[in-house]
């Protein structure tokens, strides 16, 4: 018997499943659909901060968190042989018309809060870095915090190194009768729960994104209008992504795609005569709170649920696994007020 089985193998249940047999437990992972059959197994893959003003608890966290990712994914690349495509190349946007003096003051902000690791710095939009990017203010704000990853190359990787440490994965969507059970099974696990508690804890969140063949490796990725253009390590960039609240078939694109594609064209022009390598679809688990949910499932001894990472899942999943961790083996419970189930 294992000491904690974990349902579901997106980037929660890999980064908890890992973290678990780094710490000598014997865990098996499963999912129905295989590693990533969900959102986790998308393109996009930015880990972006949040904006430094406003200060809370909540940012403080995934502060951290994006401070530390690198000696998390050099680890995972370490013991699996296999290449995250993590990299900390910063952000590049532009600052809205009317904006400059909000943008200074956050500039501001960061020097205090970001505590020297990161800087957020207010640019002419032609000293900017990278990809040229379409500004009408003149100007654009360029930090140094954001990071990305590649998502199916850090499944894999998680993988790989959590069956390095001798862990075992299987397909299959019933947990075996092992002492614990932990539960990151994306947004049909939100309906589960939502279900079992009689009341809605979350729901899912369509996203459409895209790919497009265009090698600019080494370039921040630019943030503009709400969309997401990142550059990767394998001479792609990727574009995303809608939120679709409302939808029927959840892992087909429509026009809604194209016109990412389009915007992602004016934003930056370098991409027009890109070729479009893929365009994707999937669903999103995002809790009602808007935030992970973590903790043990009310009125059931010994099962615990590990969800919700509605767009900062690759961002957060390191370091909420060493929390998770510390709750299903050891009984220490030091999740976040803002993050706990219930």
């Amino acid at each position: 018997m294992a000491d904690v089985t974990i349902m579901g193998a997106g980037v929660f249940g890999l980064a908890l499943a890992y973290v678990c047999a780094k710490r000598g437990a014997q865990v098996h992972l499963r999912d129905a659909r295989g590693v990533g059959a969900g959102s986790s197994g998308g393109i996009v893959g930015a880990l972006a901060p949040h904006v430094p003003e406003n200060w809370n608890a909540k940012k403080a966290f995934q502060f951290d968190a994006l401070i530390h990712a690198e000696e998390f994914w050099r680890g995972v690349a370490s013991r699996a042989g296999i290449d995250p495509g993590y990299a900390r190349l910063g952000r590049v946007q532009p600052v809205p018309d009317g904006k400059l003096d909000l943008a200074h003051a956050r500039e501001a902000g960061a020097a205090k809060l970001w505590q020297g690791a990161a800087q957020w710095r207010v640019l002419r939009s032609d000293s900017a870095p990278g990809l040229a990017v379409a500004a009408p203010s003149g100007w654009v704000v360029h930090d140094t915090l954001t990071a990305r990853v590649h998502p199916r190359q850090a499944g894999r990787a998680l993988l790989g190194a959590f069956q390095a440490l001798g862990g075992q994965f299987s397909i299959g969507d019933k947990p075996h009768a092992d002492r614990v059970v932990v539960w990151a099974t994306g947004h049909e696990g939100l309906a589960a729960l939502s279900r079992d508690l009689g009341y809605k804890v979350g729901s899912g969140v369509k996203g459409q994104a895209a790919l497009l063949g265009y090698a600019a490796s080494d370039a921040p990725q630019i943030f503009a209008d709400g969309l997401h253009i990142v550059p990767h390590g394998d001479g792609t960039i990727a574009v995303g992504s809608t939120s679709e609240r409302d939808f029927d078939a959840p892992d087909t694109v429509d026009a809604q795609c194209d016109a990412l594609i389009a915007r992602a064209r004016e934003i930056c022009p370098a991409l027009a005569p890109a070729p479009v390598l893929e365009r994707w679809a999937g669903v999103r688990p995002r809790a009602s709170s808007r935030a992970p949910l973590m903790g043990a499932w009310p009125g059931k001894t010994g099962q615990y649920v590990f969800n919700g990472g509605f767009k900062i899942g690759f961002a957060m999943a390191p370091v909420l696994a060493e929390l998770m961790a510390d709750l299903v083996l050891n009984g220490v419970d030091r999740v976040p007020d803002d993050f706990r189930l219930g």
